[in-house]
């Protein structure tokens, strides 16, 4: 569920003479200790991460990460030495959990674990549910100004339009990028076919002709100063844009569009695997995580409850409400496997030809 700044926000450690932590309680704030989380940047309300520290006494320090390919890389290099909390994407779980590089989730500890929503426990590749606890989904949606867009947009084909040149801001990721391509060459969007592969990599260099901006981070910046007329943007993304511009539109297409899961793991060997849990369970409290969607954090959320509490201008967003055809038309991002090799080699040499 991005290319982005890599910083380290340390925020306030906050003391109380008392608390009591999601899941369990404490006394002495001063033995809650520390959490760890890499992750997106501009993905989780402040105030949101304030309220955990109030209450539980648990200083939260965030590290942020540049794209998916580096939270798996984080994870399989020891990650648990650094963060206690990381944030993959689904399409990485099942290498990840085969590879026995997570800590399981104690979700018997997490008294909010009741309001994830049934669709996202016992997923294939965790039937347990012991692995991976969802944050945000995140469908790519093609977005056009009406007043400027240069052409009508059925197809992810139609980007390939030299009308379409220096008109366009996407996010970028290997596996953001390649499955658009194979969905537009009517492949499997996640093929481990490396003749397909190579040849979604020809059909992205004819992309990146057109796109002005690439940047998992701030795409839809461009679409609000009307640098880009079409946006390949992740549906919070064009939320932040129709703030500025509530006239923008999500193209109709013929073809599938992406749907990520954004996960939270405890990688293998997390210092402070308790707290992780706590931080956890905090999130699932329907009240704190629709306090943290209407704080300008407008993406699909896989806690009704929590949506239920949100008011209309999330739920009736243009971002959110999405025609029933389009929202139904769509593809996981699945683990690939030993391909990933492949879609790197391809990925490396559309990134040095920028």
């Amino acid at each position: 569920m991005k290319i982005k700044k890599a910083l380290v926000i340390m925020l306030a450690f906050v003391t109380v003479m008392s608390f009591t932590a999601c899941g369990g309680g404490s006394s002495d704030t001063e033995d809650a200790g520390e959490l760890n989380i890499y992750m997106w940047s501009e993905y989780m309300s402040e105030d949101f991460v304030d309220k955990f520290e109030e209450e539980t006494g648990i200083t939260v320090n965030f590290s942020y990460m540049n794209s998916s390919e580096e939270a798996v890389a984080k994870i399989t290099a020891g990650g648990g030495d650094e963060y206690d909390l990381v944030m993959p994407c689904d399409a990485d779980m099942t290498s990840l959990i085969e590879g026995g590089y997570l800590e399981e989730i104690d979700t018997s500890s997490m008294e909010n674990f009741q309001y994830l929503d049934d669709a996202y426990k016992g997923r294939s590749f965790d039937p347990d549910t012991k692995y991976a606890i969802p944050y945000f989904m995140n469908y790519i949606y093609v977005v056009y100004n009406p007043e400027t867009c240069p052409k009508e947009i059925t197809s992810y084909n139609d980007l390939l339009d030299p009308a379409f040149e220096g008109q366009i801001t996407s996010v970028d990721g290997i596996r953001n990028l390649f499955p658009m391509a194979l969905e537009a060459l009517g492949y499997d969007p996640n093929s481990t076919n490396d003749a397909e592969i190579e040849e979604a990599y020809g059909w992205l260099q004819k992309y990146m002709k057109n796109v002005k901006y690439l940047n998992s981070d701030d795409a839809e910046k461009e679409l609000v100063s009307g640098g880009c007329s079409v946006g390949f943007v992740f549906d919070g993304m064009f939320g932040r844009a129709l703030e500025d511009n509530p006239d923008l539109e999500v193209a109709n297409l013929t073809d599938a569009v992406q749907l990520g899961v954004d996960e939270f793991v405890i990688p293998k060997g997390a210092k402070n695997k308790a707290n992780a849990e706590a931080f956890l369970n905090f999130m699932l409290d329907p009240e704190n995580m629709a306090a943290n969607i209407m704080d300008g954090h407008a993406y699909t959320c896989p806690n009704s409850a929590a949506v239920e509490l949100c008011d209309d201008s999330y739920k009736l967003a243009k971002n959110i409400d999405i025609p029933k055809e389009i929202k139904e038309n769509y593809f996981l991002q699945l683990d690939v496997g030993d391909a990933m090799k492949t879609y790197d080699k391809f990925y490396t040499r559309l990134k040095s030809e920028e």
